[in-house]
Formats: C-alpha cells, structure tokens, sequence
C-alpha cells in the first residue's frame, strides 16, 4: 500500500495540482476541500503527511491543525498566502512542521514533502519500515493514536509527557539538553527552569520504568540533560 498523503485546501486547481504532483512521486493522494472534510479522512487512515492551507471558510487552518495535535504527531506542512511572519509563527507553535507562501514552486513544495516524509519515517530494530511509532523491549510508543503500551498495558500519559517521551525515543541514543526538549516540547524558549521537565520526566519514569529508581528507558545525564538509552 502507497504512504497516504491528505491534501486540505479549497482552491480545487491548487489540490489537483498539488495531487497530481505527490502522485507523480509515489505517494497516494486524498484531498479535501475543506477542514471539516479533512478531518473525516485524517480518521480514515494514518498518512505520512498532512498537506493544510492556512485560509480556508469554516474551520480554518490553524483549528484543524489544533485538532490534529490533539490526537496525531504526523508531519504537516501549512501554506499561507500571506508574506509575513505572523501565520508562520502561530502555526509553529501550534505544532505544524514547515511553511510555504504562496505561490511556491512546485519542485520546492515536492522537495518539502519528500524532507518532511523521510524524517517521519523511522526504522525499528529489524529495519522494517513503520511511519511514527517506535517500538523497543517491552515498550510501544504510536504517535498516531498518542498510545503507549508497556508489555501490552496502556499507560495513560498526559500531552506534554508524552510529547517528552516521543521526542526522547526517537531521538534513541543521543543526549539531549533540557533547553532543547523544552524547546521542542513547549515550543517556547527555554528560561532555565529546570522543575517543569524533571517533574514531568520523573512521572514518565513511574510510568513505564520497571524500576524508576534504576531507569532502563530514560537515563540521566549528569551536566546535560537525558538519553533515551539505546541499547533497548
């Protein structure tokens, strides 16, 4: 089955245009003419990427990309036709991927595609090739459905442990600074208090560690920060 693509725009010559383009280069396309729609088939199937205009009637960009965070980390990519920096901040930091103003160019938007799909797709430890969910000894993480599962049991997680969790695991075996999952995490700049992600990484740890005192998932990093330890 082709990696699935959704197309939420109402201009129907852009969709056609933008489908045409992501069917050309091996991908299935479904688009939408409007929020509401997308929605529908966001629920339909996972896609490796979601593809969402800024301004649309009804629901507009930014609700249908708060209600996408609420349940998906799949990549999405958000076109704007206004040349300034005040959509494309509100939209980072409601969580989309990257940005295109319009008119762009068709070879740049298929480069996009292409940058945001490959960093989505992640390899497990077999090498079989799975788009977002991470899988290790005894630990499930599918950010598709925001579940995590520890030898089959959920675990309930709120979205910012989560998003924490995520963001440690698929970055497995690299030592990340608390200023940098903050960042990555609040999408705000980090101001050197350090009390917020301890209290959530140590609600993490009692969640899914089999001893959180002797963490065989999140280690510390005395003087930097935590690794998600890779030899799991």
């Amino acid at each position: 089955m082709k990696n699935r693509i959704i197309i939420i725009d109402d201009d129907p010559k852009l969709c056609a245009l933008l489908e045409k383009c992501v069917t050309c280069d091996g991908f299935e396309a479904a688009c939408a003419s409007d929020g509401h729609e997308g929605l529908e088939k966001l629920e339909e199937g996972s896609p490796v990427l979601v593809v969402l205009d800024v301004m649309m009637p009804g629901l507009d960009g930014f609700e249908v990309l708060r209600k996408i965070r609420e349940t998906s980390a799949v990549p999405v990519l958000m076109l704007t036709a206004r040349d300034d920096n005040i959509d494309k901040v509100y939209g980072l930091r409601l969580g989309a991927d990257d940005y295109l103003t319009k008119p762009f160019d068709i070879n740049e938007f298929s480069a996009r595609v292409h940058s945001l799909v490959r960093r989505y797709t992640i390899l497990n430890g077999s090498g079989e090739e799975i788009f977002g969910r991470l899988s290790f000894k005894n630990l499930e993480i599918d950010p598709d459905r925001r579940l995590v599962t520890v030898c089959g049991r959920g675990i309930e997680l709120q979205a910012k442990e989560f998003d924490i969790l995520y963001y440690l695991a698929k970055n497995k075996g690299r030592a990340l600074t608390k200023k940098q999952i903050y960042e990555e995490v609040w999408k705000e700049e980090y101001l050197y208090d350090d009390s917020n992600i301890m209290a959530h990484i140590s609600k993490i740890r009692r969640l899914i560690e089999p001893d959180s005192k002797k963490p065989t998932y999140i280690q510390t990093i005395k003087g930097v920060g935590y690794r998600f330890n890779a030899e799991v």
